[in-house]
This record gives structure tokens, C-alpha cells and sequence, in this order.
């Protein structure tokens, strides 16, 4: 059914949520900013599922290639390790990852002599470097020394098997499963570890301090505006002296200290990141109450005998929820920033656990270099995902606002 009066056209198909997405939608640049949100949740969600370094924390270190530019790719030499195959499922692949059963050497050619691998191993100056494997321990995890004789391999694996292979299917299993090629698509870091994949982890610290450091300001910002907005009074004296106090203080200097009261870690910096973003919701929590309060509906809800607790979470609490969602986006790129912020000062997620901040500190020096994409890749990763939150609180302040809705 449709209702005209003047000349607003009011359909009773639609409702308040969903015309704020139409007016959403049309907002470009808000839904291309939601599009790269939605990317780096997958992408942070998926982890190890899509880095090409599944190692935990991406850690897969090769030093012969270290510094390699973007596009560089080379073949491995893969050798079993001499352990317990390590089995993993998806699940916890997918969240810490999976250690893996080979050591990979940087070849340019292998060849086979006797009983032997004989590679070639990579080097950047050219220089010609080769190391010698058994080629039963490159294909099998071994309990001892193998024995060649007569074409043949005669060994044992660390699971008890003993096995006979001949010498011409060794070789076809190396050919076809220990060699691999390997291209590293943003390049390696001095460490020789893989750039991509530790950028994409990378994305994981940055979306989750922001997700636990939102929530926890709400809880804490949503509950004690609440209390200074309705009960006034004495109740709102202490409250915002409370506010005025934690206000003073430099957000990056009070991260700096709770960090340092509860030590430094990952979980840590949640918490002090947290509890330093509450104080912008609990004003303007507190300042729209106050608007509210004597609005007929909250009278009414006095007039049946409402509680206070339903009044605030049922009545009011919902009807103030726009300028609320607002300010979490932009606290969201704000808790990307600190917490770059204090990984590039050490006092963040500690190595070598990839985070964006700490990352740009260790590649910094690289700027001064010809290695400078080391530095500059995880800072466009950063100026991007704060960009897409803030134009997206931005999207989301003209979509709520009821001025705007009405024209």
C-alpha cells in the first residue's frame, strides 16, 4: 500500500532498514569501501587457506633468497624432514596454519649420481654452490643410514617400514614430487620469508584489534553514557568527571602504559586499545540520551511501569544506535593506526608474529635502499583499509541521517 502526502511517497513494503540501503547503495564510493572491507574479513578469515606461505605465522625462512624483488620465482629442492608426519586439519590450517614436512632448498638444476642428489644450489651472485642429499632422505623420513646395492635402496622410516625401491623410481619420485617452482609475487624480505603471505596474515592483527577494541568501547562507552545520560544528577557529575579525566590523557601514551601494566603481547594489545576508545562513545552515548529522555515515549514507558533497564536497552538504546555506528567506523581505522603505531615501536604484537606495524619497522631501513617496496607495500595495506573504514562512516553518516532521508 502506498500513502502520498505532499510530496513524499511513503510504501508500506519498505522498511526503515531497508530504505537506508537503497540510500547506501547509491552512495559509490561507501559501497566500494564496504567491497574492500568485505575482502580483507575473507581474506583475514581464510588465512592460511590462501597464503602461499602456510607455515605458522608465515615463518618459512630461506635466506638464500632473501630480498628477492616482486615476481621472482626459482625451483626447490623439497627433502623430507626426519620426523613424525605432521597431519593438520583444515580448520586448524586455517587458523594457525600447518608445519610443514619438507626443508625447501633454492635450486637452479639437480643431478643424479648414484645414490645421490647432487643441487645446484641458488645463489644471487652466481656463484656456484652444490650440496649433496641422499635421495632416499629426500623422499622418505629415515630411522638410519640407507644401504645402495645393486640398483637398489634398502632402508628403514622413522615409522618402522623397511623398504626396498629401486634406485630409477627414486629418481621418477624426486622428478615428480620433490621439485617444485615457486614464484614469490610481492618478493621476499631479508629473512627470505615469502612478503604476500605475511601480508595477508598481516591483515588478521589489524582487523581483529579493531573488531575487540570496537567491541570493548562499545560495552564500556554504550554503559556508562547510558547511566550519565539518564540518571543525571549525581550519577553524571562522577561519570564525566571520569570521562574528563581519561580524555586528558594522550590516547597513545595510555596505550603505552596499560601496555606496559599487562605486558606486551597480542591479546594485551586488545585490551589496551580497548579500554582507551570508549570515551568518545560514552559523550556522545550520554549527550543523545539526554536529548531523548523526555521524548512521549520514554514518558510512556514511565506512565506502564517499565523498569529503568528496559527503558534504556529497549526504547532508547535503539533509537540512538546511528551516530553510535558512525563513530565505531571511525574508531576502527583508529584502532588500525595505534596498533600499527605501537608494532612499528616494539610495544605491539611481537615477532615473528606478521603484523603491518611491525613489519614496516623492520623494513624500513630497507626505504634508503633498492628494496624499498619492503616498507611501502604493508603502508599502502594500512592507509587503505583506514581509508575504506573512514569513508565508510562517512557513507553511513549521510545514509542515517534523518535530515538527509527526508529530502
Amino acid at each position: 500500500m502506498t500513502m502520498i502526502f505532499g510530496k513524499r511517497i511513503y510504501t508500506s513494503g519498505n522498511s526503515l532498514s531497508q530504505l537506508a540501503w537503497n540510500r547506501f547503495r547509491k552512495n559509490s564510493i561507501g559501497v566500494i569501501s564496504l567491497g574492500v572491507i568485505i575482502i580483507s574479513v575473507l581474506i583475514a578469515v581464510l588465512g592460511y587457506l590462501i597464503t602461499p606461505d602456510s607455515t605458522p605465522m608465515c615463518n618459512n625462512q630461506v635466506l638464500e633468497i632473501s630480498t628477492q624483488r616482486p615476481g621472482f620465482e626459482t625451483d626447490f629442492l623439497l627433502v623430507r624432514k626426519n620426523t613424525i608426519e605432521i597431519k593438520t586439519t583444515i580448520f586448524n590450517k586455517m587458523l594457525f596454519g600447518a608445519p610443514s614436512n619438507y626443508k625447501t632448498i633454492p635450486v637452479d638444476a639437480i643431478e643424479f649420481d648414484g645414490d645421490m642428489v647432487v643441487a645446484h644450489i641458488f645463489d644471487q651472485d652466481n656463484n656456484e654452490f652444490l650440496e649433496l642429499f641422499n635421495i632416499a632422505d629426500v623422499c622418505y623420513p629415515l630411522a638410519g643410514d640407507p644401504i645402495f646395492n645393486d640398483d637398489i635402496m634398502y632402508f628403514t622410516t622413522i615409522n618402522g617400514d623397511e623398504m626396498q625401491i629401486p634406485i630409477s623410481e627414486l629418481y621418477s619420485q624426486v622428478l615428480d614430487n620433490n621439485i617444485k617452482l615457486k614464484r614469490y609475487i610481492l618478493g621476499t624480505d631479508q629473512f627470505g620469508r615469502d612478503l604476500l603471505s605475511r601480508l595477508l596474515i598481516g591483515s588478521r592483527i589489524s582487523l581483529s584489534v579493531g573488531a575487540i577494541s570496537v567491541a570493548i568501547s562499545l560495552l564500556v562507552g554504550i554503559f556508562l553514557g547510558s547511566m550519565a545520560g539518564f540518571y543525571r544528577g549525581r550519577t553524571d557529575d562522577i561519570i564525566m568527571w571520569f570521562i574528563n579525566v581519561v580524555w586528558s590523557i594522550p590516547t597513545l601514551l595510555l596505550v603505552i602504559a596499560i601496555t606496559f601494566a599487562l605486558g606486551r603481547g597480542f591479546w594485551q594489545i586488545f585490551v589496551a586499545v580497548g579500554l582507551t576508545m570508549w570515551v568518545e562513545v560514552a559523550r556522545v552515548v550520554r549527550g543523545q540520551i539526554m536529548s531523548i529522555r523526555e521524548k512521549e515515549f520514554v514518558e510512556a514507558g514511565f506512565a506502564l511501569g517499565y523498569s529503568n533497564f528496559r527503558i534504556i536497552f529497549k526504547h532508547i538504546l535503539p533509537n540512538i544506535m546511528s551516530p553510535v555506528i558512525v563513530i565505531s567506523a571511525a574508531n576502527f581505522a583508529a584502532a588500525i593506526l595505534i596498533e600499527a603505531g605501537l608494532s612499528f615501536l616494539g610495544i605491539g604484537v611481537q615477532p615473528p608474529m606478521p603484523s603491518w606495524g611491525s613489519m614496516i619497522k623492520e623494513y624500513y631501513s630497507f626505504i634508503i635502499l633498492d628494496s624499498a617496496y619492503l616498507a611501502i607495500v604493508p603502508g599502502i595495506a594500512i592507509v587503505i583499509l583506514v581509508l575504506a573504514f573512514m569513508t565508510l562512516g562517512n557513507a553511513l553518516r549521510d545514509t542515517l541521517d534523518v535530515k538527509m532521508q527526508s529530502k
